[in-house]
C-alpha cells in the first residue's frame, strides 16, 4: 500500500478491537450507518478467521477496511480505477477493474472486493479473474447490494441474487465456504427511509439519524427473522480457490 503513513480511518473506525462504522458524516453518511455496521460485522470474524499472506484489495478507495485486516496479512496491495471517486493516494496499482488485471496467477492470499462487482460490467470475467489470482486455498472476501439504492451511477450494473453469486463462484472454480445475507426487510426499510429523508432541508439529517438509530438498536432482531433471505439488503462470501483445504 502506498503511503501507508499517510492512511487515516474512513468509513470505518477501530475501537478497542472491533471496527464501528465512522460518525464523522464527512467520510460516512449518517443515512449509511446501518448498513456498514451489518457490513463490518460480516467481515470482522472473517477477517480473523481467514484473511492471510498476501492481501489485494480490489476497489480500495480510501482502504477502509485496512485496520481490520493489517495484522492478520503480511502485506497489502491496492488496487483501483484511475477515475475512481475516493481518495486515490494509497493505490499500488490503477487499472480497469473489469478488465484482465495485471498480476501474475496465483499471486496472492487473501483478496478483498468489497462493494465492486456490482459496479463491474463482466461479472463473469472478475470472478475469473480473483480465482486466477489466488494462490491454491486463497480466499475470497467479497460483499456487494441487494436491495440498495443506485449509486457511482452510471458505472452500476447490477444487483446478485444468492443464486447467481453460486453459479458465478462455481464458473471461476471457487468453492463456497460461506454465503450469508445481509440486514433483513427491516434495515431496508431503515436504509430507504433514512436516505430518502436525509434529502430534506433542515429536518432531514437529524431525521435521518433518528431513523439509523432506532434501526442500529434494532438491528440484531432484524438480522434474525426469516424474511432474511427473502429481502437483503445485500451477501457477505468467503470463498477458496481448491487446494489441500483451509488450514
Amino acid at each position: 500500500m502506498r503511503e501507508r503513513g499517510r492512511w487515516t480511518p474512513s468509513k470505518y473506525v477501530m475501537r478497542g478491537e472491533k471496527l464501528h462504522p465512522n460518525r464523522d458524516r464527512r467520510e460516512l453518511a449518517v443515512s449509511s450507518r446501518l448498513i456498514a455496521r451489518l457490513i463490518t460485522d460480516k467481515y470482522q470474524s472473517a477477517f480473523r478467521q481467514y484473511a492471510h499472506g498476501l492481501l489485494l484489495d480490489m476497489g480500495c478507495g480510501k482502504v477502509p477496511f485496512y485496520e481490520g485486516y493489517r495484522e492478520c496479512v503480511s502485506e497489502n496491495i491496492c488496487i483501483d480505477w484511475p477515475g475512481s471517486i475516493h481518495n486515490n493516494v494509497h493505490v499500488d496499482v490503477f487499472c480497469d477493474l473489469s478488465q484482465t488485471l495485471p498480476f501474475a496467477a496465483g499471486t496472492f492470499d487473501t483478496l478483498l472486493s468489497s462493494d465492486v462487482i456490482e459496479h463491474l460490467p463482466n461479472p463473469e470475467l472478475a470472478f475469473s479473474e480473483m480465482s486466477r489470482l489466488l494462490k491454491p486455498n486463497g480466499i475470497l472476501l467479497l460483499n456487494t447490494p441487494f436491495l440498495y439504492m443506485l449509486h457511482e451511477v452510471p458505472n452500476d450494473y447490477y444487483r446478485f441474487t444468492r443464486y447467481a453469486i453460486k453459479h458465478l463462484l462455481d464458473m471461476a472454480g471457487l468453492e463456497l465456504v460461506r454465503l450469508e445475507e445481509i440486514g433483513g426487510y427491516g434495515a431496508v426499510i431503515t436504509d430507504l427511509v433514512s436516505k430518502a429523508m436525509s434529502a430534506l432541508p433542515l429536518i432531514g439529517p437529524p431525521m435521518a439519524s433518528l431513523i439509523q438509530g432506532i434501526g442500529l438498536l434494532a438491528s440484531g432482531g432484524l438480522r434474525s427473522t426469516p424474511a432474511l433471505i427473502r429481502f437483503p439488503i445485500g451477501y457477505f462470501l468467503v470463498a477458496q480457490k481448491p487446494g489441500s483445504g483451509i488450514e
